[in-house]
């Protein structure tokens, strides 16, 4: 899309003269002739930049800069002038202004101004996406007895240095809990960094935690910095810590003892600062037990032990994440806001959510996505909701369970599109009218 721009200035060969250059250059150029006609377009229509001569008739350069800057402080401006000083020029950037340029103006370093100044302003655009994505993933939703528990509990540790250890079902929300802890403790303002302990294969792990000199195996072609060197001074999150080997363990606890290490292939020792945050799955006890997880590094972890609730145990906090978890979707992918019925808000309760949290998520995404109509109800939801789980005596085959949800799914949307008219839904997916009713009745569609 062609970055749109404003020309501010009372000489009309020099508006005119700006919005041909600029124009052949590829951006879209309106022009006014004052700085309060600039104000007034400026109110209705958004712009990229604009180009704001310092000596006009009326409100003059520098007050509508104020003015501009007042109702919009992330507009970017860029003054003109033939009769530039330094003082003018500084009084311009003490009252916000990106740059200034004097006339006559060269089309040369106009355009570098005008690329610095759109590059500025898309780096600071993204900069604060990024920050409200992490806020917005890194709200804890639910007002539940265990939740204002495990808030007051991070409200508590969050600021010291103490280690922390995480215990949790997959999908409760461990990492997010790691975040908060990071983000309320002195350290917020610098990196937050994560090693998921079980998804590195064992002959990486040392290189990833620890970095490696060039040449330090096959394939390390140039040094590279582990973990522990770029969380420094900040915090690090260790995911699935019950999933290392038992070397790996051995080199962890030695840096958390020392707080020094060695890059894989190196002599050097490096020093580093950091908090570490551990959070697991596993019954750790009973790996010391078997052998399988060291006892003094248990020890060194779980110095201040979390425990995250699984779903089941809150289920009052349902509704709330359903709540969040839908505008949130239909806000990301421009959806119609959508309601859900109370007979589907019951099943939803009652079904006990072996993914906890993140397989809610799933289902909400799924049903912003796939769903056409405004209302969620009962029979919207997928098969294995309705049914309540699998069954421990169950042994259909995953892919027998997704064929059937895909069936039901698909079954749903072309009676919808039929308006709930079996006849005509029958035809039009090619199958026998008793056939249909037969499908209807296994998969309880009313």
């Amino acid at each position: 899309m062609k970055a749109r721009l404003l020309v501010v200035d009372d000489e009309e060969n020099v508006r005119a003269s700006l919005q041909g250059v600029l124009a052949d250059e590829g951006f879209s150029v309106d022009t006014v002739e004052s700085g309060e006609a600039c104000l007034k377009v400026a109110d209705r229509r958004p712009y990229d930049a604009i180009l704001l001569d310092v000596w006009l008739p009326g409100k003059d350069g520098l007050d509508t800069l104020k003015e501009l800057r007042s109702r919009n402080p992330n507009q970017y401006v860029i003054m003109i002038s033939g009769h530039g000083s330094i003082e003018t020029a500084v009084q311009a950037t003490k009252l916000g202004a990106f740059d200034f340029i004097e006339k006559p103006l060269s089309l040369d370093k106009l355009m570098l101004v005008l690329e610095h100044a759109l590059e500025h302003k898309r780096l600071e655009e993204e900069n604060r996406n990024l920050k409200e994505i992490v806020r917005r993933e890194s709200i804890m939703v639910g007002d539940s007895v265990p939740m204002r528990a495990l808030r007051q509990q991070i409200a508590y540790a969050a600021p010291t240095e103490g280690r922390i250890l995480i215990y949790g079902e997959n999908g409760t929300g461990k990492e997010l809990v790691a975040r908060l802890l990071h983000l309320q403790s002195n350290r917020r303002l610098q990196p937050f960094v994560e090693v998921n302990c079980a998804a590195i294969p064992e002959d990486l792990i040392e290189s990833e935690l620890f970095g490696n000199a060039k040449g330090a195996f096959t394939g390390a072609t140039e040094s590279r910095k582990g973990k522990f060197d770029l969380a420094d001074q900040g915090t690090l999150f260790l995911d699935e810590v019950g999933d290392m080997s038992l070397k790996t363990q051995a080199k962890v606890l030695r840096v958390l003892e020392e707080q020094r290490f060695h890059a894989v292939g190196s002599n050097e020792a490096l020093e580093v600062d950091v908090r570490v945050i551990a959070a697991t799955n596993k019954n750790l006890e009973k790996k010391i037990e078997e052998g399988s997880f060291r006892e003094d590094l248990f020890f060194r972890l779980n110095v201040i032990p979390f425990e995250v609730p699984p779903l089941r145990q809150r289920v009052e906090d349902i509704p709330v994440l359903i709540e969040y978890f839908m505008n949130y979707f239909c806000d990301r992918d421009g959806r119609q806001q959508k309601v859900i019925t109370s007979e589907a808000l019951q099943q939803l309760q009652k079904y006990r959510w072996p993914g906890n949290v993140r397989e809610l998520k799933n289902v909400v995404e799924r049903l912003v996505i796939m769903l056409p109509k405004e209302e969620v109800s009962l029979y919207d939801l997928p098969l294995t909701i309705l049914s309540g789980g699998r069954s421990s005596d169950d042994d259909r085959s995953s892919w027998q369970l997704a064929r059937e949800e895909f069936e039901r799914e698909f079954i749903l949307r072309s009676l919808l599109e039929h308006g709930g008219n079996v006849s005509r839904t029958a035809a039009a997916i090619g199958i026998e009218r008793s056939h249909l009713h037969r499908k209807l009745k296994a998969y309880n569609i009313k």
